[in-house]
């Protein structure tokens, strides 16, 4: 027996959600932001543990996995990846690096970007030039424009907080929700390194932040500091 097949018949073994849980969860519903993908109903915990017993699978084997139509594979898949990448040298992060942009139209839904966008993205660009994420913030695809800013938890992480502004003053204007989520979140973490540039960028930017955004970035405020900022954006 392959790999592919041990691990698809370990997950086929390992169901434990209920379809309808699932769909509800990552709205792949008609016309809703995941209907184009599928879930089986393993979560994450045990994806994680599968991941661990296959640490050392081989990149072909990964992209058979990444090239899945179900959920669960390509989560799987980007666990072993970001494994395989922390424990890499240099020459072998770049081909992981480079492999992760080749896929990244695989990267399709929220579970998947936040798993992996800061731990290859942010982690290889973290002492390299940049211009990449500012190109995906404009990009057309909703998932490459969370992939930019989720990018930058790792800068944030390394007290590295430029980026992150920088890349939500640009999404300030989107349309997507989950882009709104997104750069709230990132806000909020660099709020947690130095809230005074934090405040600085809602002193100059609250009254037009999507609402969604304003109250993640604002989560870990002082209630009166909360007010301040949300009725601002009322006006």
């Amino acid at each position: 027996m392959t790999q592919i097949s041990s691990i698809k018949k370990l997950l086929q073994q390992s169901i434990t959600i209920p379809q309808e849980r699932h769909s509800a969860f990552f709205k792949t519903g008609e016309g809703h932001y995941a209907e184009h993908d599928r879930f089986i109903g393993v979560n994450a915990p045990t994806l994680r543990m599968i991941a661990k017993k296959f640490s050392d699978l081989a990149l072909c084997e990964i992209q058979m996995l990444i090239n899945s139509p179900i959920n669960e594979e390509r989560f799987l898949a980007l666990i072993i990846l970001v494994s395989q990448y922390q424990k890499a040298d240099d020459q072998i992060k770049d081909e992981l690096y480079q492999f992760y942009l080749s896929n990244l139209k695989q990267v399709n839904n929220w579970n998947l970007v936040d798993l992996s966008a800061h731990l290859i993205i942010g982690a290889h660009l973290f002492k390299r030039d940049r211009a990449l994420l500012f190109k995906l913030a404009q990009s057309d695809i909703m998932w490459e424009r969370r992939i930019a800013i989720v990018s930058t938890l790792y800068f944030i992480r390394q007290n590295d907080l430029q980026c992150t502004f920088k890349l939500a003053e640009i999404l300030l204007n989107d349309s997507h929700d989950l882009i709104h989520k997104a750069t709230g979140w990132m806000l909020r973490e660099a709020g947690k390194k130095d809230q005074s540039m934090l405040v600085a960028f809602l002193d100059h930017f609250a009254s037009v932040m999507p609402r969604t955004c304003l109250r993640y970035a604002i989560e870990k405020f002082p209630e009166s500091q909360r007010k301040h900022y949300l009725l601002r954006r009322s006006v």
